[in-house]
């Protein structure tokens, strides 16, 4: 008998990955399947940051990277940062990592232990409180609700930081409920994250240029009184439809207690991932620096999948739907169905050829809701409505 540490045992996961190899195992027994579960852009990604990547394996960029990433693929993160949240950071503040989950571990690692207590949204991305119980941390959910648009209370957040609290980590636009937060409550948090100068804030802005109806992100990066404490995630997966290479980044605190935190993740690097491959880095910069005209339009694609699915579900028997101001996700309440959110989900993928996300599976608080993403073509999310109709009608 083999023995592993406990904190393997604490480790949870990420569902939509479970339902994937569901839906794709009953596809591949001839059944129809129609995925609303992924979070995965259905588009490609832009052709001439597929070039990019192509040049440069043709180049003979095929050797080890910094740890830390190329500083060219910094410093296109430096000028995106400029022209999207109009703040200007260092190149040596910035650092590319494979994905947006690498971040994640990088902080919770870093401010988590037995003892110490992380706040993280609830419901919310799953591997927060995975990442945080592995560490042996106390999770600390904080309650995002359906009655304030899914945006997260500034008061209630502040209410539940102690003088155990090491991080909070608040994620906005959000996944899974399409919330986002108004300037004026972060500005409120912040104000309030003064008097608690130990905690460090992650802030996860993945979905940063996702939003609609006039919503604006307001990234935390614009508050300099909190900026030698706050670690920015962000990356290409979403925005450029790049889920596959694995390019994320994170921009780090600036000063002193900066360059601590920053050499930390950069020692984690080196000994978990060593660097991202070079061919995807130069592919990240061609995002960054070429034409956005493929964004804008995944961006138009989104918004009007986003108005059928919210006008679908609503008229749908025992659901009520709130409209998502961002990303790419539906958070339906489907308690007056009379099922269980995580039965009906598995009910609807055997029974009806549709795959969602129980909301259980985003947090303690997410029973009574099922996550849908229109990450799909507007055909597809009409036959999934006709189908989930179809079953709750049965």
């Amino acid at each position: 008998m083999l023995h592993t540490i406990a904190a393997f045992d604490r480790l949870g996961e990420e569902n939509a990955f479970a339902v994937l190899a569901r839906a794709t195992a009953l596809a591949h027994q001839g059944r129809d399947i129609i995925n609303l579960g992924i979070g995965q852009p259905d588009f490609k990604t832009p052709q001439h940051i597929v070039e990019a990547a192509i040049k440069a394996l043709r180049d003979g960029h095929h050797g080890y990277t910094p740890a830390n990433g190329l500083l060219a693929t910094r410093e296109a993160v430096v000028r995106r940062t400029l022209t999207t949240a109009g703040v200007e950071v260092s190149p040596e503040n910035v650092m590319i990592l494979p994905g947006g989950k690498p971040t994640m571990f990088a902080a919770i690692l870093m401010f988590g232990e037995p003892g110490a207590e992380i706040l993280y949204p609830d419901p919310g991305f799953p591997i927060y409180r995975s990442m945080i119980e592995f560490t042996g941390a106390a999770p600390i959910p904080v309650p995002i609700r359906e009655e304030n648009g899914f945006a997260f209370s500034a008061d209630e957040t502040l209410a539940l930081i102690t003088p155990k609290t090491r991080l909070l980590i608040l994620n906005s636009p959000a996944n899974p409920t399409g919330g986002v937060t108004p300037r004026a409550e972060i500005e409120k948090l912040v104000k309030g994250l003064e008097k608690h100068p130990q905690v460090a804030i992650m802030s996860d802005e993945i979905y940063d240029v996702m939003t609609y109806d006039g919503e604006t992100h307001c990234s935390l990066l614009n508050f300099t009184e909190i900026r030698d404490r706050l670690i920015v995630l962000n990356g290409w997966s979403k925005t450029w439809a790049m889920t596959g290479w694995r390019m994320g980044w994170s921009i780090w605190p600036n000063g002193k207690k900066g360059a601590y935190l920053y050499d930390k993740v950069r020692k984690l690097a080196v000994n978990c991932w060593s660097c991202v491959n070079a061919p995807s880095q130069f592919a990240g910069i061609a995002a960054i620096d070429g034409p956005q005209d493929d964004v804008e339009k995944m961006m138009r694609a989104f918004d009007n999948r986003r108005k059928i699915v919210v006008e679908g579900l609503n008229a749908l028997p025992g659901i009520s739907c709130i409209t998502p101001k961002g990303a790419f996700y539906a958070f339906p309440n489907v308690s007056r169905t009379g099922w269980k959110a995580k039965k009906l989900a598995s009910a609807l993928l055997d029974d009806a050829g549709v795959a969602l996300i129980g909301g259980p599976d985003f947090g303690v608080l997410g029973e009574g809701y099922i996550r849908l993403s229109y990450a799909n073509s507007e055909e597809n999310i009409l036959r999934a409505l006709e189908r989930i109709e179809a079953f709750l009608k049965k």
